[in-house]
């Protein structure tokens, strides 16, 4: 019961974030609330040093979106839900000229992915609509500069996304998030 409410409230989250997204620039309210916010702190970093600010930005977010992650997760079953997917590796490894074991390892390797699915689904009710915020905001950031690149050749997305990826191996690592 209390996991279909989880996924309830992630489905009505991710419905308004698209919500949010689409009503972008047909609601000036929220677009103008958003810049309001957003202009003179993130702004201000970018107009600043595009790229040390554009870093600064994603690391912050990243601290942020780990910490929700690690406090709205159940942490203990994502580590044996990892450590049972690292076992199965290992022994698919070791089973290598076994194909009939290796497709019921597998199997079993795929019963887990949902699991962990849902266990990390539930940080989006935390994260959902404001990244789609901060995301539209980029997007007019950028646009509004010319669409500036990051390093010469780098998108804010891409940039964003690197970024993102490297300081949040780096952080769940160091706080131990699964």
């Amino acid at each position: 019961m209390v996991k279909q409410i989880r996924m309830r409230w992630v489905l009505l989250i991710m419905l308004l974030s698209l919500g949010i997204a689409s009503l972008w620039d047909k609601f000036p309210a929220i677009k103008n609330s958003v810049h309001y916010i957003l202009d003179p702190s993130a702004g201000f970093l970018l107009n600043w040093n595009l790229a040390i600010g554009m870093s600064i930005i994603v690391l912050i977010i990243t601290i942020l979106t780990t910490i929700i992650q690690k406090y709205t997760t159940d942490q203990k079953t994502l580590k044996e839900l990892r450590d049972e997917q690292k076992e199965i590796q290992k022994q698919i490894k070791e089973n290598k000229n076994n194909p009939q074991k290796i497709m019921e390892l597998q199997k079993k390797q795929w019963a887990g992915f949902p699991k962990q699915f849902k266990l990390n689904m539930v940080s989006i009710v935390y994260t959902g609509v404001p990244f789609i915020l901060l995301f539209r905001w980029f997007n007019d950031y950028f646009i509004s500069n010319g669409n500036i690149k990051i390093f010469g050749f780098l998108g804010w997305f891409w940039f964003y996304l690197i970024a993102s990826i490297i300081f949040s191996s780096i952080l769940k690592k160091w706080i131990k998030v699964y």
